[in-house]
């Protein structure tokens, strides 16, 4: 079982399920668990792949996509979002292309330590995001500042914080219904 509720499969999809279906397919030709958890509400599917799209994957995102797949990674790491982890970190190693960097960067993360492996506006990036996805109401104006004052502009500002709080929502989706990755092409990297 890949979630603790029924998902509907290609073949059983009526009409307006294949469309979402269609819209929501991988590179490999699949629709990952996260995307068919939706299938029996198939608007709310439809929502969450243009919310993902627009925070990951728009080609106007100036922040560099190795640091949202890291962002994408540590906010899940915090979260204890296995699902989101798994796929995102795999995306993240091979943008950051370097395996001796990648393992420095990953364990940082694990250890939930980003300043072991990063400085200047990356580990402002990766504080700001342990702030949100930690303690939301206590976000003031100083974090964002703390973001200016380390080179972000106001629009490489509003991707983070975009990527951060997308993947608390996702990570919540996955958790809260026990989405698996299993039947899943892990990472959108992946050959297999």
């Amino acid at each position: 079982m890949s979630a603790w509720i029924r998902m509907i499969q290609d073949e059983e999809a009526d009409d307006q399920l294949k469309v979402m279906l269609d819209l929501a397919r991988t590179p490999h030709g699949t629709v990952d668990n996260v995307m068919r958890v939706h299938s029996l509400r198939p608007n709310t599917m439809k929502g969450h792949v243009v919310l993902y799209r627009a925070c990951l994957h728009d080609g106007a995102n100036t922040v560099p996509m190795w640091l949202q797949e890291v962002i994408s990674s540590y906010v899940s790491t915090l979260n204890n979002c296995h699902y989101s982890y798994a796929n995102h970190w795999a995306n993240a190693r091979h943008l950051i292309g370097d395996d001796a960097r990648a393992d420095l960067i990953e364990a940082a993360l694990q250890a939930r330590s980003p300043s072991d492996a990063f400085e200047g506006a990356e580990l402002a990036a990766l504080t700001y995001a342990e702030k949100l996805t930690h303690s939301p109401g206590s976000m003031e104006e100083a974090d964002v500042t703390a973001l200016k004052s380390a080179g972000w502009g106001d629009g490489e500002i509003l991707e983070i914080n975009q990527i951060v709080g997308y993947f608390n929502y996702a990570n919540r989706l996955l958790n809260g219904l026990g989405v698996t990755t299993q039947g899943d092409v892990v990472g959108y990297y992946s050959s297999d």
